[in-house]
Parts: C-alpha cells; sequence; structure tokens
C-alpha cells in the first residue's frame, strides 16, 4: 500500500487508522503519534492531514514508485544498515545520545540505530525527497509495533534539503555522544546538474579549482564527499563518530583533503562492502569510519567490512606524499622525486565518429560508417588505451584528422591546402559545433586539444590512464610519421629512439612497477595521471641500473622487435636527466594546494 506515494504496511495503516479515527485536528495528532513513537512534527499542516486520513481510508492508494538510481539513490538495506550499527556499537564501543541522518531516506539507518543503542535521546533525519519522509515515519512506527518499548528517544524528520540545513543548530552538550550516520548519494555535481536536480549546493566548485582545472573537470566533485565535509565543519568538535556508505573514491580523496584541511578527526578506516550484493550496482564503494574530536590524523586503515579484525592496508600521507600502501612504499621510496621531463597527455576533440578513422584501401571509414577521401597529409594514426599493451608498438588500428600543431593555430589553411578534408570538416561541422566542453569555446573552426610540438615527437612512451594492469609501450613511427595518442593516454616524446628505449625499459623495471603500485589507487577513475607519473625520479632510477642489466633489456628489445638500439647514448641519457636547478621548479603538488618543502617540474597547460 503506498500513501504519499510512500509504502506504508498494513499494519501501520491499520493502527493509524484506530489511533487517529475520531481525530480532528492535526496539532493532535501530532500529539498522539509524539507519545506513541517519539515522532515530532509528524503532519505538517491541517490539509496534510485530512489528505492522509481520507487516503488511509481508500483501497486506490497504489502508486508505482519512481526509479531513482540515476540521482545516485541507492538505500541501504535494512540488514546492511543494522550490520553497520552492530559494528559501530561492538568494534568502536558507540552508545550515542543524538544520533544524525543528514539524508535519511526510507529511515533503514534510523531503525538499525534504535535497534543497536539504548541511550539515544534524540533523532534527527533530513530528507528531500518528500515520499521518503513519509516512508521514514511509517517504517519506524512499524519497528515500534514489532518493538514494543517504554523508552521513546525524541525523532525529527525533517523534509529539507540538505545543503540549506543548519547542521550546527544540533550541537549538544560536551559530554553527549552523537552519532553522524548514513548513505549520502553516490553522483557527482554535474551528473545532478545534468538531471536538473535541485539537491545541490549553491557553489559546485567548492574545492576552489580554478581556470584550467576547473574547466577539464577537477571542479567536478561527489555529492557525497560534499556532504561528508559538511559534517566535518558542523560536527568535528563534537564528541561521537562519523560513519558514511560512499564511494571508495570518496574517502581517497577526503584523506588527500585531510592533509590541508586538518579537520579535528582520528582512527580514520575504510571497510569495503560488496556493492553487487548490497545495491545490485557495479560501483565500488566503502564505509568511511572516523572519531570525531580528536587530535587530526592523516592516515586510514583499509578492512574487509565482513571480516574487520584484519588490515588490508594503510593509505594517506606519508610526510609530504599521499601514499595508496605505506609499507609497499617504505620499500620503494627512493625513487619518488621528480621526473625530469615532462608528461604529456594525448589529443583531445570529443568526436570520435567524426575524427576517427578506419582504412581500408586507399579510403576512410568513420564512426558513421560513411567512406571517405582525404588527403594523406593531416591523417596520423592514432593509440588508444586498449592499444597500450604491447612492450613495442609500431602500426595503429585506427586514424585520425590533426587539424592543429597547437591549440590557438589558425586552421584556415586546411580550406586551400587540403580541400577534400576541408570539405569532410565542413559537411559535419555542426557536430563540432555542439561539443559542449568549454576548452573550444572561442577557438578556431575544427580545434582539437592537448597538441604540441611535443605531439609530433618521432619516438613516445606511453601509459593507458585507465588500466590497473599496466606497460609501458616504446611507440615507434608508421609511415615516416609520428603515432599520436587520445586523451585517455599519458606519453613522454623523444627525438631519438636511444632515449626513448632507455626511457622504456626504466619504466618498466619491477622498481617502478612497485611504486606506482604503491602510490596509485586502482579504484580511481584513472590509475595513472600526470600528477603520479611525474613523481618517478627517472635520474635515480637510471643510476640503480647496471650496464649488464641494460645491455640485456637491450638485447631483448632488439631481438623481438628487431630494431638496432645500442647503449652508446647512456651517458648523454643520464647527462640530460640530472636535475639541474632543482629549487626553482614548482612543486608537483601545487596544482592540489599542498605545501611541501620539495620543489618541481613547471607545468605546462594542454595535454
Amino acid at each position: 500500500m503506498k500513501i504519499f506515494e510512500a509504502n506504508i504496511s498494513n499494519q501501520v495503516a491499520d493502527l493509524l487508522t484506530k489511533k487517529l479515527s475520531r481525530v480532528n485536528l492535526f496539532e493532535t495528532a501530532n500529539e498522539k503519534l509524539v507519545d506513541a513513537f517519539g515522532i515530532n512534527n509528524f503532519f505538517g499542516s491541517q490539509e496534510e492531514y485530512e489528505v492522509f486520513m481520507n487516503a488511509i481510508s481508500s483501497t486506490q492508494n497504489i502508486v508505482s514508485e519512481p526509479d531513482r538510481t540515476e540521482y545516485g539513490d541507492f538505500q541501504t538495506n535494512p540488514n546492511l544498515a543494522k550490520a553497520v550499527t552492530d559494528f559501530l556499537k561492538n568494534q568502536k564501543k558507540a552508545n550515542p545520545k543524538l544520533v544524525i541522518e543528514p539524508t535519511c531516506g526510507k529511515g533503514n539507518f534510523i531503525i538499525a540505530a534504535l535497534s543497536s543503542f539504548n541511550q539515544i535521546e534524540t533523532v534527527i533525519g533530513v530528507e528531500i525527497y518528500k515520499p521518503y519522509t513519509w516512508e521514514a515515519k511509517f517504517n519506524i512506527i512499524d519497528f515500534y509495533v514489532s518493538n514494543p518499548r517504554e523508552h521513546k528517544p525524541k525523532i525529527e524528520i525533517f523534509h529539507f534539503n540538505v545543503f540549506d540545513f543548519d547542521f550546527s543548530s544540533l550541537l549538544c552538550k560536551n559530554s553527549d555522544e552523537i552519532l553522524v550516520l548514513g548513505n549520502p548519494p553516490w553522483i557527482t555535481n554535474s551528473k545532478l546538474s545534468s538531471l536538473e536536480s535541485n539537491n545541490l549546493p549553491q557553489k559546485s566548485n567548492f574545492k576552489k579549482y580554478s581556470g584550467f582545472d576547473a574547466i577539464t573537470g577537477k571542479g567536478n566533485f561527489d555529492i557525497g564527499e560534499y556532504i561528508t565535509l559538511m559534517m566535518f565543519d558542523a560536527f568535528q568538535t563534537s564528541k561521537g563518530y562519523l560513519a558514511f556508505l560512499v564511494k571508495k573514491s570518496v574517502i581517497k580523496n577526503l584523506v588527500f583533503d585531510q592533509y590541508r584541511k586538518k579537520y579535528n578527526i582520528s582512527e580514520l578506516e575504510k571497510l569495503n562492502i560488496d556493492s553487487k550484493k548490497e545495491f545490485d550496482v557495479s560501483v565500488e564503494a566503502a564505509l568511511f569510519y572516523c572519531k570525531l574530536n580528536s587530535q587530526p590524523e592523516y592516515t586510514c586503515k583499509e578492512y574487509d567490512f565482513y571480516q574487520p579484525t584484519k588490515i588490508i592496508k594503510e593509505f594517506g600521507w606519508f610526510e609530504d606524499k599521499f601514499i595508496s600502501n605505506i609499507d609497499l612504499y617504505h620499500h620503494n621510496c627512493e625513487i619518488d622525486g621528480v621526473c625530469t621531463f615532462e608528461w604529456r597527455q594525448g589529443i583531445k576533440h570529443d568526436l570520435s565518429s567524426i575524427m576517427e578513422l578506419e582504412r581500408i584501401n586507399k579510403h576512410f571509414i568513420n564512426g558513421k560508417n560513411e567512406e571517405i577521401d582525404l588527403e594523406e597529409d593531416l591523417i596520423y594514426g592514432v593509440l588508444k588505451s586498449s592499444d597500450l599493451k604491447q612492450a613495442v608498438i609500431n602500426q595503429p588500428r585506427k586514424f585520425t584528422i590533426i587539424t592543429q600543431k597547437n591549440v590557438s593555430q589558425d586552421t584556415s589553411f586546411i580550406k586551400q591546402k587540403y580541400p577534400k578534408t576541408f570539405e569532410y570538416l565542413h559537411s559535419h561541422k555542426a557536430y563540432f559545433e555542439k561539443r559542449k566542453s568549454s576548452i573550444y569555446k572561442n577557438r578556431p573552426d575544427f580545434s582539437i586539444f592537448g597538441i604540441g610540438d611535443y605531439s609530433f615527437s618521432p619516438y613516445k612512451v606511453a601509459i593507458s590512464g585507465f588500466y590497473k594492469s599496466f606497460t609501458f609501450s616504446l611507440i615507434l613511427p608508421f609511415n615516416d610519421k609520428p603515432l599520436m595518442l587520445d586523451d585517455t593516454c599519458y606519453f613522454l616524446g623523444f627525438d631519438n629512439i636511444e632515449f626513448a628505449t632507455y626511457t622504456t625499459i626504466l619504466l618498466n623495471s619491477d622498481k617502478t612497477k612497485k611504486l606506482l603500485q604503491a602510490i596509485t589507487f586502482p579504484d580511481a577513475k584513472r590509475t595513472f595521471t600526470k600528477d603520479i607519473l611525474m613523481r618517478i625520479d627517472l635520474y635515480k632510477l637510471a643510476t640503480q641500473f647496471s650496464d649488464l642489466a641494460l645491455q640485456a633489456e637491450i638485447n631483448s628489445i632488439n631481438k623481438n622487435y628487431n630494431l638496432q638500439v645500442s647503449l652508446d647514448k647512456w651517458d648523454d641519457f643520464l647527462q640530460t636527466l640530472r636535475p639541474k636547478n632543482l629549487f626553482k621548479q614548482l612543486d608537483i603538488f601545487s596544482l592540489t594546494e599542498v605545501k611541501a618543502p620539495r620543489t618541481t617540474a613547471v607545468w605546462r597547460n594542454g595535454g
């Protein structure tokens, strides 16, 4: 049965019908329900009460339930909610007097808390979706009917936007223990904006990224992360605990920002859950737990929620470095420094159906299955993340049109020099104009991004940004042209094959792989980023290789790929790698506003 689009059990419907059958005023009804179940302000107005009473007496109250998963709304099932509160009670010895759930949904966490803790005096739930506020109230009544007890805490379910609610007004006495509990939405601000949701903070760029970083996505954030930080701001000086079910990437971000924010939280823990089993979704999620009102800590211990006694690993800040596995890092930290060369990201065009082509005989076929005749000069082979699986690559699966040599170059030359290519691009101009990213705003026609002199280096060493298992690939020219990479890849460019080969050998060494395992997070949207790759100190790595070991690796590459690379340029390579003036360079974490004594290479936008 449904009332106000909210599920209500027959048991609760019958009980409320009897209890309120002779009540005419909503204020009187509210008093009866406070006395019976502790729920304050059950009805908000006389009109609401009358609609409710009419609906509860009618059999025509079946309403289909909307699918809210697109809003990141994954309701916690009662068993998981109870397992979380039991964990807090038994493992963490929590026994709060005040329980706060900032996105309470249907009330499963509130009911779990009522079931687990015996000293609760007040429960506060906040929920923006009106039918859920009703369902939470109905479910609480259902719980009390099945579990009668004398003491019932004061319960308040607010129909409110969490971003507008004044949580600071809930601060209690210093001696009272609080528990901030819940499962905030698993969705980003940009996704909610695209759904035209009003459940958004007023300022979406809450980390205050500016310029290029905000444009290219660093200003995007997870709603669950924002709400967690709101709770830190409101309750970090209150005695108690916070426990949220959030995406694993959110927990990583919270620990990362803790270095700068220094919230009064400690005992940070990440307890992995089986999201497929619990929510039937393929999202990497975990329970984030921390203690409030304590000396700030900057590392987080990771466990399996279902077996929380054995630590998996510890991650977080070690000195001025952010580490995914602190124990593994201790054994490989000597090569964590500054890469002498600058890592670049591949080209971006946001039009794969138009700009990415396959060659069939002397013609090209685009993603719309159109056969095209183009001049060859602007056509380059292009590699994507899925192509970077071999140690050496010398031919592509796909091709692309390179319309510029830098991001600001005027493209009018194409019409005069390459009429076939211009005709093709112009015939699809509408697609270019529909590209949403602001990086193309006020740019020449058919612009691409992430292009520069470095893109045309004949030899490259490249890695996919996405895959957990990885290989650094040596990229060779194809038909006397450099192979390009798309923006899912990162690369270093070289003018000679020797330097590129030496670098490939260094980067594929066990030492490098172990460092990357210690500083990367496999559940991140991109396992490898420019920030991560710039931490590999190639000079320190190179000095650990013996000539004998290098020669063996070179011999293997030469034999397997029919190359003729020698060690003759090794000394020149070492000289190029040697840091020249480290203290005049920018810090590797400058983009994240983390101040550290170490300084690193100058960064440039665009690739």
